[in-house]
């Protein structure tokens, strides 16, 4: 039992030494150029290693995304504690949003990648559809707080636009970070970074507060790739 239990910690460990490994090469060179054996020599294990645990290095790019993407999730949802207002919640979730990415740029970039250029990861059906359903967890968060704004009375809101409002919201948050996020000096990037939110984020609470902005809920698409469902879901084109 107690070899067992040593060769699981073991197990994890290597797991965690391979994505390690795979994170920063994928975030500098781009997952075209990437390789299993570059994967193997940055981690200082044999590719055989790399291969009893990961079947490709696309199911190394999804884990990656799988398991960061919860963690966004994870730090953002303690922000519903009862005492805000939908608006400062807003404010709140950006802010949480930006710090992430400010402390995890690899992250931001590899997300970004899958979104924009999915089509070149190679990726099954499944697991392309988990990494998206595990971004829209994340982003309803938003959709929480739009609703309870207008329980609030405090956005004027139809509620069946929220979805809309929340995936515009959503577009708008990563265009700022994508501007300031990898530009710049570093000294001042969190301070551009952090204006730049706050000042759209008062004009885009503004006009909630003042009228039903969107009339009619409409379809979007993003490099033709992504589009909105009938509920309102990001999904990809296939």
């Amino acid at each position: 039992m107690v070899l067992e239990r040593r060769r699981e910690k073991e197990r994890r460990q290597r797991k965690k030494t391979i994505l390690r490994a795979a994170r920063g090469l994928l975030f500098r060179q781009g997952n075209r150029s990437v390789t299993i054996a570059d994967i193997a020599k940055k981690a200082e294990l044999s590719k055989g290693a790399i291969y009893l645990h990961f079947s490709s290095k696309e199911e190394i790019y999804a884990q990656i995304l799988l398991d960061d993407i919860a963690k966004v999730h994870g730090e953002i949802l303690p922000i519903f504690d009862g005492t805000d207002g939908a608006s400062e919640l807003l404010v709140r979730f950006s802010h949480l949003y930006v710090d992430f990415f400010l402390k995890d740029r690899e992250l931001f970039r590899l997300l970004m990648n899958f979104m924009m250029h999915a089509d070149y990861l190679n990726l099954s059906k499944d697991t392309d559809q988990r990494i998206i359903q595990e971004t829209n967890k994340a982003i309803s968060v938003t959709e929480r707080i739009f609703q309870y704004g207008i329980e609030r009375g405090e956005f004027l809101l139809e509620r069946k636009n929220v979805r809309t409002m929340r995936n515009a919201f959503w577009g708008m948050l990563n265009g700022v970070i994508s501007l300031h996020l990898f530009i710049g000096r570093e000294e001042t990037r969190r301070e551009r970074i952090y204006s730049n939110i706050d000042g759209w984020l008062q004009i885009f609470i503004d006009g909630l507060r003042k009228a039903d902005v969107v009339r009619d809920t409409v379809t979007v698409k993003r490099d033709d790739d992504f589009t909105l469902n009938k509920g309102g879901e990001i999904c990809r084109i296939r």
